[in-house]
């Protein structure tokens, strides 16, 4: 059965898949990432990750895999594969897509962005199927979004595309690691609601989660603390739809788990804000924590399919 390996790196935990021609998860497995033991072996972990998906395809389908996709956090050059940098894995500069290809015999490999892989599959195989342009936001740690057009993800001139947690929603607001203030996920994201809700209800083990629930409940501390990050998120939205037009909006990460207790009021906070602009729909993501793998995938049979039409050509 011909096959590709699919691998979605995070800070923590490695996801990593076989995937079939249809893009489907026909084997899965994860792992530690184990940062603590330095980038270095954050490296070998991830070769030794891949080469064993190698062994398992080839003993389990009786050929080796056709190509790889590994997703990774960071600041990615998807041109020449490379991992510029990732300040949670300590990574600067590492040729991952070299590494990896030499380790697994010289197997074809795309290297992406873990943000935008994601969006790639929610665009193509969830949310966004069937859409020509999308936009994808995750509200994790932080907030990145990808940029979706005719079935491919923009990466921009120098692989920045997509950044819009660092859209400035509230002008010399809160300091952001970036050397902005006020960047929107300072307000947005699932750590900034952790942060404020922890404060407010002061308990420092509250987090995002707890704040949504004690939403549900009724807590007027809590509702003021969700305001106050739906107007954020809605200012943020607002200024990229009005630069991107997109047809719909696809919103994951950690913080979309709370289902209509966010996307309720978001709906309407961007409604309220729209007044020339074209609303777009807007989307829970469909595909959970697998859409990085699912991506990783789409991204090998990609590669696959344009060195197939460069051979058609020459």
């Amino acid at each position: 059965m011909r096959h590709v390996i699919a691998l979605d790196v995070g800070g923590t935990g490695m996801k990593a898949a076989l995937a079939g021609a249809n893009g489907e998860l026909i084997h899965q497995t994860r792992r530690a990432t184990g940062r603590e033991r330095g980038p270095e072996a954050v490296v070998e972990g991830i070769l030794d990750f891949a080469a064993e998906l190698r062994a398992y395809g080839l003993d389990r389908f009786g050929e080796p895999a056709a190509a790889a996709g590994v997703a990774v956090p960071g600041i990615v050059d998807e041109t020449r594969g490379v991992a510029v940098y990732a300040a949670n894995l300590g990574w600067r500069d590492v040729p991952l897509r070299e590494l990896l290809a030499e380790r697994l015999g010289g197997l074809p490999v795309a290297l992406g962005h873990d943000v935008r892989t994601g969006g790639l599959a929610e665009g193509r195989i969830g949310a966004g199927q069937g859409t020509d342009r999308f936009l994808f936001v995750a509200l994790g740690t932080g907030i990145a979004g990808a940029i979706g057009v005719d079935g491919r993800v923009e990466a921009g001139a120098h692989g920045f595309a997509g950044e819009i947690g660092h859209i400035v929603v509230r002008p010399g607001g809160t300091p952001c690691p970036c050397g902005q203030r006020g960047c929107l996920e300072r307000f947005a994201s699932a750590a900034a609601v952790s942060e404020a809700w922890a404060h407010a209800c002061g308990d420092a083990r509250a987090d995002a989660a707890d704040c949504a629930k004690a939403v549900e409940s009724g807590d007027v501390r809590a509702r003021k603390v969700w305001q106050e990050a739906v107007d954020a998120l809605a200012d943020g939205l607002v200024t990229a739809l009005t630069l991107l037009d997109p047809r719909t909006l696809i919103i994951g990460g950690g913080l979309a788990e709370a289902g209509e207790t966010l996307f309720t009021p978001l709906r309407e906070a961007v409604r309220r804000r729209v007044t020339f602009q074209r609303l777009p729909s807007l989307a829970p993501a469909a595909l959970g924590d697998t859409a990085g793998c699912l991506g990783a995938g789409l991204l090998a049979w990609d590669l696959l399919d344009s060195t197939d039409r460069t051979e058609v050509a020459t």
